[in-house]
């Protein structure tokens, strides 16, 4: 990029530091950050617009040191890792599980020929599935949420070795509880920002918004209380009683 904003786009690297915080450069130009106009390469990570002042080039000072990058590839390996933990260790804990979650766990109950995590897995396919049939093509991006619902499903099973061997009274269910939580809502932040594809059970609702033209809170509440509904169903059908569900789905569905 030269000096003035002239040039190809591409020449710019990708928004940084104090004109990229949530900024986007288009030919050019710096946009959406604290500052705005013609940027400039610089030499490190970033680009600053012209004459900004001091710490950019032009206004004199030293730069700013670069922002740390967290790659979303990380963040999504710990997503799985985390999820998983957290609803597996929420349930241990007696609080239920969450809405999405407690129809592979009511089939695991039923049908307990297989584990917790190859339904979670095949149920999760199943989704995936019926994605495509609606969208009638194949759709790359599905396939990567297959392969992560496949690591979350296959972490459950792995967490539930170590998990059923720890302790239960009444104040450990508690402590169990809280750790889960905060598991869970710093696996869904990190699964929000990590920008690739998210396990297929978060997927389905907002693709099913997409393709219904539909609100996603419409459609995310309806899926909801459609998995919810199944999950009574199965357990008083077969089970003669309630089964997963407790405190826990609830502040599940306030995440």
């Amino acid at each position: 990029m030269t000096r003035g904003g002239r040039g190809p786009a591409s020449a710019c690297l990708p928004c940084g530091n104090f004109c990229g915080r949530g900024g986007k450069q288009h030919d050019g130009i710096c946009t959406g950050g604290l500052f705005a106009g013609p940027c400039h390469r610089v030499a490190g990570p970033g680009h600053y617009p012209a004459g900004a002042g001091p710490g950019f080039p032009g206004g004199g000072g030293a730069l700013p040191p670069p922002r740390r990058v967290f790659r979303g590839e990380f963040a999504l390996c710990i997503i799985a890792v985390l999820n998983s933990f957290a609803v597996y260790l929420m349930l241990y804990s007696g609080a239920g599980i969450s809405s999405i979650s407690s129809v592979p766990y009511i089939i695991s109950e039923v049908l307990p020929v297989l584990s917790l995590g190859t339904w979670t897995y095949l149920f999760q396919t199943s989704l995936v599935a019926v994605l495509m049939l609606l969208r009638r093509k194949f759709v790359p991006s599905y396939l990567l949420a297959f392969l992560v619902g496949f690591a979350f499903g296959e972490m459950m099973d792995v967490h539930a070795l170590w998990i059923d061997k720890l302790p239960l009274t009444p104040v450990l269910r508690v402590v169990y509880f809280l750790i889960s939580f905060a598991a869970l809502t710093l696996g869904i932040a990190l699964s929000n920002h990590c920008k690739l594809p998210i396990i297929p059970t978060d997927l389905f609702p907002r693709e099913l918004a997409v393709i219904l033209n539909k609100p996603y809170k419409t459609v995310k509440t309806r899926f909801d209380l459609g998995c919810l509904t199944v999950t009574v169903v199965l357990s008083l059908l077969f089970l003669h009683g309630i089964r997963g569900i407790g405190i826990g789905t609830v502040f599940c569905a306030l995440v």
